[in-house]
């Protein structure tokens, strides 16, 4: 059996070791189109703060060892052109010498992943601009870091990777500005809890500027829709992604609303014997069944094993997503798992939400408050999403809160969940048997 993997980061490196142990028997061939496979990007900002002694330590895997491990032909700097769903062939472009092949297949699997939205800003396309998508843009920005060594830095958008890099400029010494066009930062949480993120931000010395574009970027400067201009010797873009989904899209492979590859709950495509996942395909909600689109690292992997397991003969399902999510910005950890509010009203709930302030653990141990916002369904009691943010013991709450919304836990069941206690630990109720209580209460079940 012929098996093609396009793309070999996340995703994709999953899919190979997984088919390898499905069917060892299996021809395997990788393509992909950087230098650098099955790297840790979600790393970057941590090595460029200096947490990482080594750029290797982010991609410990060549090559040579999936060829190994898995008997795994990884062909790097190799392009895929096209592909042809009906002759089941493909042409790739050897981008070391411009030769062009064409190869075979009896299964495909697209893991092409995502790519950075680089908004038309005039300027935008100048040498101190960057983006931060995979490790030859975090090489780019390091040499930068340390040739012209910036005092100022203006990052645009306040998601995942703007928010740590906020972070990572600040260790290094540099002014940051924040800006985006949303009314608050930090958009995995909702507003309210956004605002606790921006004031922790501001008594660190960030400039945040929400609500407002980026007009254009000059040669020193940044011009804001407000007309405010900004010193910037560093603009770092970080204003969301998309799916690549050209070869797709090319050989007639459906697309979802949101733009990636539909796929069903085994990864395949709308075409028999075409997988996909990672950043490029869609997932389900665990809540509500509908096709989403979550790119996270976490999911690739997830989701690349499934394609691969598929495309080997195997049976392996996806269960969806919730998106939960985590990330630190400076002091704080911000997560979430779920639906908001909103969400779950747009899905046909009847939501009820709490917020709570409760310390991580005893007060005489250390505890610190965190903000927690409960969502849940006001006739089955069901819980259906959580945020928190705070400084301490936010990761294990979130991952519990997590655990009992995809087992379809109820506000009761949070209530008498038994859950671990010592003062250095947690409260001899913990918040979120206290999140519990108090939704069950709320919402009158």
């Amino acid at each position: 059996m012929k098996l093609r993997i396009v793309g070999g980061v996340a995703a994709g490196t999953s899919a190979a070791a997984r088919a390898s142990r499905r069917d060892p028997d299996a021809e395997l061939v990788l393509y992909e189109m950087g230098r650098d496979i099955s790297y840790a990007g979600c790393a970057m900002p941590y090595y460029l703060q200096g947490l990482i002694p080594s750029a290797t330590q982010l991609a410990p895997r060549d090559p040579e060892w999936f060829r190994q491990q898995y008997g795994v032909r990884v062909l790097t700097r190799h392009r895929v052109l096209s592909l042809d769903p009906a002759g089941r062939t493909l042409l790739v472009e050897d981008l070391e010498n411009g030769r062009i092949l064409e190869d075979s297949w009896d299964r495909l699997i697209l893991a092409t992943g995502a790519a950075p939205v680089i908004p038309p800003i005039p300027g935008h396309d100048r040498d101190r601009v960057f983006v931060l998508r995979t490790l030859e843009d975090m090489r780019r920005l390091e040499a930068f870091l340390l040739e012209k060594n910036p005092s100022s830095a203006l990052i645009a958008g306040s998601g995942f990777v703007g928010l740590e890099m906020t972070e990572t400029l600040l260790v290094r010494g540099i002014t940051v500005t924040l800006a985006d066009l949303l009314p608050e930062v930090a958009p995995s949480v909702d507003p309210e809890l956004g605002s606790i993120v921006r004031e922790h931000l501001e008594e660190a010395g960030v400039k945040v500027r929400t609500g407002s574009a980026i007009v254009s970027i000059g040669e020193k400067e940044v011009q804001l829709e407000s007309g405010e201009r900004i010193q910037a010797d560093l603009v770092l873009l970080a204003t969301g992604i998309r799916p690549v989904t050209d070869l797709a899209r090319a050989a007639g492979i459906p697309l979802g609303e949101s733009g990636a590859i539909r796929v069903n709950h085994g990864m395949e495509t709308g075409i028999s014997g075409i997988f996909a996942c990672g950043d490029c395909a869609e997932q389900y909600h665990v809540l509500t069944g509908e096709p989403v689109y979550v790119p996270l690292g976490s999911t690739a992997n997830k989701t690349g094993r499934v394609a691969g397991d598929r495309a080997a003969g195997g049976d392996l399902t996806f269960g969806g997503v919730l998106g939960t999510s985590i990330l630190r910005v400076l002091d704080l950890t911000v997560a979430s798992t779920g639906l908001t509010e909103t969400a779950a009203r747009r899905a046909g709930f009847d939501p009820v939400v709490i917020r709570d302030r409760k310390p991580s653990r005893a007060g005489y141990m250390g505890g610190q408050p965190m903000d927690l916002l409960v969502v849940g369904d006001r006739s089955s009691g069901k819980i259906l999403g959580a945020q928190i943010v705070g400084p301490d013991g936010v990761d294990k709450r979130i991952d519990v809160l997590a655990a009992a919304i995809t087992l379809g836990a109820r506000a009761s069941d949070l209530a008498g969940m038994d859950l671990a206690y010592a003062p250095p630990y947690s409260l001899t109720r913990d918040p979120v048997l206290y999140a519990g209580m108090i939704l069950e209460k709320k919402a009158g079940n």
